[in-house]
């Protein structure tokens, strides 16, 4: 049997949207709030469009871990382009609320949810990121809408939703009380 995780490696949040039109994943988008890491505090956001990668986050440092070591081999991504980004240095401002949803914006990028349709405990001990084993668990919730803006214009494509036997899924959705171990 296989170690289990247990060194404490981030808590926070990190909501995320994937917009598609049809068939095909537009964009996606993931923001990040760390109340704590190994890697220091912050926010930041991950926006992944027109096979191009944008990081957004006051500190260089933390804006590229969450992105190459987490965002990048979440299964979300699987398979898209992910060139190496530059970190853009800059205030990310986030309104998150688990009732009502998520405003995030930094610089000219704007990622927004709203209408939650469930809440459920989601816990895995076994995340692979880049081949290395990670426990997770948090707080999932689903939400109805959602968009990102980008250079002052909505990006294509609309949230997608569906049901499960476990509740709604939805390709936007907030998660929170979030906690990796590895």
């Amino acid at each position: 049997m296989a170690a289990q995780p247990q060194n404490v490696i981030l808590v926070g949040a990190n909501p995320a949207i994937r917009l598609y039109d049809g068939d095909e994943m537009t964009a996606f988008a993931s923001v990040w709030i760390v109340d704590w890491s190994e890697r220091g505090k912050g926010a930041a956001v991950v926006l992944w469009h027109a096979n191009q990668v944008r990081v957004l986050c006051p500190s260089r440092e933390l804006g590229r871990w969450l992105s190459q070591d987490f965002t990048r081999h979440f299964p979300e991504v699987a398979g898209l382009p992910w060139p190496d980004p530059a970190v853009e240095r800059t205030e990310v401002a986030i309104s998150l609320d688990p009732e009502f949803g998520l405003l995030a914006s930094a610089r000219d990028v704007t990622v927004e949810m709203s209408g939650a349709l469930d809440r459920r405990v989601v816990a895995a001990e076994a995340v692979e990121l880049d081949g290395v084993p990670h426990g997770l668990s948090l707080v999932l919730t689903p939400m109805r809408d959602g968009y990102v803006m980008a250079g002052g214009a909505h990006l294509p494509g609309e949230v997608r939703l569906d049901e499960a036997p476990e509740g709604p899924i939805s390709t936007a959705c907030l998660a929170t009380a979030e906690v990796w171990r590895r």
